[in-house]
């Protein structure tokens, strides 16, 4: 391993930083973006129980609002339980948005490495090359194992810049649609908690 990264010369260094970085953050986004870190099942259920025997409380709302994203979507819903629909939904989805990016923390850092990683394995090869005519040039091409040794070292930083920028990739997409599975899933049970919560009230209303 230490040999490639010697033979690959100056830019490998800023790839394996890269490769670094992208590990650190696919790790982290893998544990971040757990359904029952993001959006606990039943959650709805729940505050539908502590609505139906009066337990709804500030504290109970702010305990909500700190327990996980869902319930901080949930609470601005439960803020605003005394006024219309839309206020409701209104609520949610501002609070939404902001959750939204929260979830998508680190992506584009993730998306740029892609990006880059090609290039700088690109760059290297480049500058391997530029060395290999620099060799032709003073000496010709009378030693075949000089020129060989030379592309050999062009190419490594290629190699090394598509093994980074492949799988940063593939887990930049895959984590785009985690996060946007994650948001519709997590609207629709702030949806349904408004429709019961109106529910409730009509019905209240009716008696």
């Amino acid at each position: 391993m230490l040999e490639l990264i010697k033979a690959g010369g100056l830019l490998m260094w800023p790839i394996i930083l890269c490769s670094i970085i992208a590990m650190a953050i696919i790790a982290e986004r893998f544990w971040s973006l757990r359904q029952s870190k993001i959006a606990p099942r039943n959650l709805v259920a729940r505050v539908w129980q502590w609505e139906k025997v009066g337990h709804l409380d500030a504290k109970r709302i702010q305990d909500l609002r700190e327990s996980s994203p869902l319930g901080m979507i949930l609470a601005a819903g439960l803020v605003n339980r005394k006024h219309s629909r839309e206020i409701m939904k209104e609520g949610i989805e501002e609070v939404g948005r902001h959750v939204a990016h929260e979830l998508e923390r680190f992506l584009n850092t993730l998306g740029t490495i892609a990006s880059i990683s090609p290039l700088l394995g690109l760059l290297g090869t480049v500058i391997g090359m530029i060395k290999v005519f620099t060799v032709i040039t003073a000496h010709g091409v009378g030693d075949p194992s000089v020129l060989s040794e030379g592309i050999s070292e062009a190419l490594i930083t290629t190699a090394a810049g598509l093994s980074v920028a492949i799988p940063s990739l593939m887990f930049h997409r895959y984590f785009r649609g985690r996060v946007d599975e994650l948001i519709i899933a997590m609207e629709q049970e702030a949806l349904k908690m408004v429709e019961v919560m109106h529910g409730i009230r009509e019905h209240e209303g009716h008696h």
